[in-house]
């Protein structure tokens, strides 16, 4: 037997093996028992043997832990730590010992800015090219003392005693650069300084670490003074100012030396959303948020011993002055070119999770080319409409009031979402703030077709059961008091226009003459929660809004372009439309993703449908019939759409839609020198600013130019004024509990249904004879089938 032999034998756990024998040889037949045979293991040794075997094989699992003990030991854990952390170490004093500050001139490329270009829908022709950068550095003596605290408690309190940089918030900008979350601010002033300064805007893990090691080196190289200098006169605060003398100018007409602590304040807390908290074009949010903020700065202040607590108190905010006139900016471009700004801001912090200050500084003079989706031609006749049907009427010296009304509206392609036209002010630069989407004023009755929705979305019906649909009988009394399910009184009692009662009403026809007592009512019996849904589901920002039986008279602010985005996502049959002004966003050194504007379905087609043939009546036998059904330049266009007036004539509106196009236009009451909400009455010659008139009339020139006269809505619906008859008692000064006292008017459909005839038998029966198109209160000559019941179980009999 050879050695290797002999080696697999012993690890089998046997002696030297024995040679073969014949089989007759003595030891086969039968040897002595109490002979050692040589190969053949002891008892003791098999056992052992036996034994290792079964580890190997049954014993799987606790060999598998011992296994994990002997890998994960206490000193090899320890001894991992370590050298991960030597690892690191060694790693960042190599990368200290490889990055340098960047020379001046690397610096002074680094902040260079470039023109934005903006483009029309074509892809050709240039709307604006905006981007004159207005710089200039001053020196940080020229700068208060105190003025230049209120950047330091602002953003950076510890700035006099760090080392130039936040462990903390730089490991977190880090883990989220690597996690696709981008950055999450907590950076010092110095990193901020050497971003703004030294670095691209990039979001890159390699440039992360590069703004800490230089962070850090010109902490040890510049003094604290020169590092702040360098900071506040590179920063970017709005307006197209970078730096302190810029942003001084910009906002207060001032130089930075005459600057005052109130107003360096001010400054200090722009620096966190420049856009969103410039004075002149803050929403009521925004304004909020940076009074805060400012408050905030003082306080800081304060606490760090840079400012007595005595002369604290007695600080009052100051109000910046408006912006000067840009080049580029002029009418209605410099809405459009905010607009975009905002909209692609609000991308790049979504795709990229940093914060808005860095956003913005990343899109105002950066090199971009964006494309809008605004149509020159659609542009140009939205301008024309409003001047021809309401600023040429105004006359400020012959009626101050008329200095006090301001116009806004947007026009959306519903079935892509994209704002073709828009109309922010009479001028840029005389009206800083885009009326187009401010959102600090009522929507009024344009709200109603929202409870209808929610209430045919949710299968609502009323207190008696009987579902609503727009042949569903309420109580138009006006003042009537709204009931819950119980009967009770919820305390809201709205008043009619002109207090006017219409006693026994249909939906449709409460809908057509905008009746406040019917939708307070509804709103109730769908359930102010499902309303309020609605409403965020088709656009509205009801984050911060009540549910309340009040909202059902549309208090919540609004401007035309949600209300636009609203009124198109029911045009689109339910699917919901976000409008969007840019086509697309090009840069030299990054991309953009433009989010689709068309969603999921946030409201059923028979639904969306259902209140777009609804809402068909409201042009054909309602408060725009003069203004768009009669207008000779209508050419048999098929229109749906909403007039609304607020309480005290502040607001007046008219949103409708085409099957093609979809409108908003807003009025809006805004004193000329204090910019406070005003009252409209007696402008342009009205007693009352009604959304039938002037925002009908812009409407109605606008559209009738600019959309296609064949186009028909294709309506999945069996109810409405586009598919059948509208059926409504006569108006009555007093409500009854009796049946009417004269028929029923009939309507005129405006649109063939689509669908199967309904499944349902509507409240009241259609008439056997034609309906005549006359809205006038005469009784057709057979009366309808069944009799119109009224609700007996609440007050106002609603059905």
């Amino acid at each position: 037997m050879g050695r290797a032999e002999d080696r697999r034998a012993r690890q089998r756990g046997g002696r030297r093996a024995a040679p073969r024998r014949p089989s007759g040889s003595p030891s086969a037949a039968g040897a002595d028992p109490s002979a050692t045979v040589i190969g053949t293991p002891s008892a003791g040794t098999g056992g052992r043997a036996a034994a290792r075997r079964a580890a190997r094989s049954g014993g799987k699992g606790a060999d598998g832990k011992g296994r994990i003990r002997r890998l994960f030991t206490w000193k090899k854990i320890l001894g991992t730590f370590l050298g991960t952390c030597l690892l690191a170490i060694a790693a960042f004093i190599g990368l200290y010992l490889y990055v340098d500050v960047p020379s001046d001139n690397a610096a002074a490329q680094a902040a260079q800015r470039q023109s934005n270009v903006y483009k029309f829908s074509d892809g050709t022709t240039t709307l604006a090219r905006a981007g004159t950068v207005n710089r200039e550095i001053v020196d940080l003596s020229k700068v208060p003392k105190k003025v230049r605290y209120t950047f330091v408690a602002a953003e950076n309190k510890s700035f006099y005693n760090d080392n130039g940089i936040d462990l903390k918030g730089t490991a977190r900008g880090v883990l989220n650069t690597l996690m696709g979350k981008g950055a999450q601010g907590g950076s010092t002033i110095t990193q901020q300084y050497v971003k703004n300064y030294y670095l691209s805007q990039e979001q890159t893990v390699s440039r992360k670490l590069k703004e800490m090691v230089i962070s850090l080196k010109v902490d040890r190289q510049m003094s604290k003074d020169d590092i702040l200098a360098g900071y506040i006169n590179t920063s970017y605060y709005g307006r197209g100012a970078y730096g302190i003398q810029a942003a001084a100018q910009a906002y207060y007409r001032v130089d930075a030396d005459k600057l005052t602590v109130e107003q360096g304040a001010y400054l200090a807390a722009l620096l966190q959303a420049p856009s969103q908290y410039d004075w002149q074009a803050a929403s009521e949010t925004g304004k909020k948020l940076v009074t805060a903020r400012w408050n905030y700065v003082l306080d800081n202040m304060v606490e760090e011993g840079w400012l007595d607590k005595s002369e604290r108190q007695g600080m009052t905010f100051k109000e910046p002055k408006e912006p000067k006139p840009a080049a580029g900016r002029e009418g209605q471009k410099g809405y459009l070119i905010e607009l975009a700004n905002e909209q692609l801001i609000t991308q790049l912090m979504k795709q990229e999770g940093i914060p808005r200050s860095q956003a913005e500084a990343e899109v105002v003079d950066q090199g971009w080319t964006i494309t809008l989706n605004i149509d020159k031609k659609k542009q140009t006749q939205l301008e024309k409409a409003v001047k021809a049907q309401l600023t040429s009427k105004l006359d400020k010296k012959k009626r101050p009031v008329d200095a006090d009304v301001q116009a806004g509206a947007v026009s959306v392609d519903p079935k892509t979402g994209k704002i073709v036209a828009l109309y922010g002010g009479v001028d840029y630069f005389k009206h800083y703030t885009s009326n187009a989407t401010r959102t600090d004023y009522q929507p009024a009755s344009t709200f109603k077709p929202v409870i209808l929705a929610a209430a045919l979305e949710e299968g609502a019906r009323t207190q008696s059961g009987k579902p609503i649909t727009a042949n569903t009988i309420y109580d138009g009394t006006s003042k009537r008091p709204v009931v819950d399910s119980d009967g009770d009184k919820v305390g809201f009692a709205p008043e009619n226009e002109d207090d006017q009662n219409y006693g026994p009403i249909t939906v449709q026809k409460a809908m057509n003459q905008s009746v406040n007592s019917v939708f307070a009512q509804m709103g109730v019996d769908v359930g102010m929660e499902n309303v309020m849904d609605m409403a965020g589901k088709l656009g509205m920002d009801t984050a911060k809004e009540q549910a309340v039986p009040a909202q059902t008279l549309g208090t919540m602010g609004a401007s035309p372009l949600q209300m636009a985005g609203v009124y198109a996502t029911l045009d689109n049959h339910g699917e919901k439309v976000t409008p969007s002004i840019i086509k697309k966003a090009e840069h030299n050194s990054r991309t953009v993703d433009i989010p689709n504007p068309i969603g999921e379905q946030v409201i059923s087609r028979e639904a969306a449908d259902s209140v777009t043939s609804v809402l068909t009546g409201v042009v054909d036998d309602g408060t725009a019939q003069r203004a768009v059904a009669n207008n000779p330049k209508r050419d048999g266009q098929k229109v749906a759409g909403k007039t609304g007036t607020s309480d005290d004539n502040k607001s007046a509106w008219f949103t409708g839609y085409t099957p093609d196009l979809v409108t908003s236009v807003g009025l809006f009451g805004e004193d000329d020198k204090t910019h406070a909400q005003a009252k409209m009455y007696g402008a342009g010659g009205k007693d009352r600013v009604n959304g039938g008139g002037f925002p009908a009339d812009i409407w109605a020139a606008y559209m009738f130019g600019v959309t296609d006269p064949d186009a028909r809505f294709d309506l999945n619906t069996d109810q409405g004024a586009a598919v059948q008859p509208t059926w409504t008692p006569t108006p009555s000064q007093e409500p009854t509990t009796q049946e009417p006292t004269e028929e029923p008017t009939t309507q005129e459909p405006t649109e063939k249904p689509t669908t199967e005839p309904p499944t349902e038998e509507p409240t009241t029966e259609p008439p056997t004879e034609e309906p005549t198109t006359e809205p006038a209160p005469t009784a057709p000559t057979d009366e309808p089938t069944d009799p119109i019941t009224l609700d007996p179980g609440r007050p106002g009999n609603d059905q």
